[in-house]
């Protein structure tokens, strides 16, 4: 576990001998599945979300704005854990960067170490700091439910992977989704109408996407190492 030394230890080495010749994992030329799924990304013009508390309750926008029984305010926003990448941060220091407060509680957890410091670096996070969003310990955060906590009874949108009842807070809602829609939901502390979701998103991100959205290959960067 993570709190042995000999297991972590092991786990460095193989990481840095795969560093030696990283290359994706790639399934067997005879590989064979129990399902095929098709998904026509064409098709999907709206943003879709977990609701709370269930990941698997899952709806577009519009059908929850739709629903007059769903909760459509939202008090904390949660970017962090594992699902995202350096770009989502970027996204959302786009997205914020002319506000001056925010009436959403604001949390921000990059996936790694490496990514904080890019983000540092890149001054992304001076964004954060005058927004006075709440910089946790790149990792789990409110993913993991031990680590920190919403208020009780908040409802919240999050970039992680589970939304279970109590994970998160006592009693609190929690709506899953991308980082982008995240952004708008710390910007108007509510769910966005499509439209006014699509107008936000165009405006802020339509220029500079291939900075924006530019991953970090640690491999190649020499100034990080394990």
């Amino acid at each position: 576990g993570y709190e042995s030394r000999e297991t972590l230890a092991r786990r460095k080495e193989k990481m840095q001998k795969w560093l030696e010749n990283p290359a994706l994992l790639r399934a067997d030329k005879d590989a064979s599945y129990a399902e095929i799924l098709e998904i026509d990304l064409s098709q999907i013009d709206e943003p879709i979300l977990a609701c709370p508390n269930d990941p698997d309750d899952v709806a577009t926008l519009s059908e929850i704005l739709a629903d007059s029984k769903r909760a459509q305010n939202i008090d904390e926003v949660f970017v962090g854990s594992c699902m995202t990448n350096i770009g989502h941060y970027r996204a959302l220091a786009r997205i914020l960067e002319r506000e001056s407060k925010l009436t959403t509680r604001l949390w921000i957890a990059p996936p790694t170490k490496m990514d904080k410091k890019t983000l540092e670096d890149e001054g992304v996070y001076e964004i954060f700091k005058r927004l006075e969003a709440r910089t946790e310990v790149p990792g789990c955060s409110l993913c993991m439910g031990n680590q920190a906590r919403v208020n009780d009874n908040a409802v919240v949108f999050s970039t992680s992977t589970r939304n279970f009842d109590n994970r998160m807070g006592m009693g609190a809602k929690v709506y899953l989704g991308s980082a982008e829609l995240a952004a708008v939901c710390a910007l108007l502390g509510r769910l966005p109408k499509v439209d006014e979701y699509k107008k936000i998103v165009r405006d802020s991100l339509s220029l500079n996407k291939d900075q924006i959205y530019k991953y970090l290959n640690f491999n190649e960067i020499s100034e990080f190492s394990i």
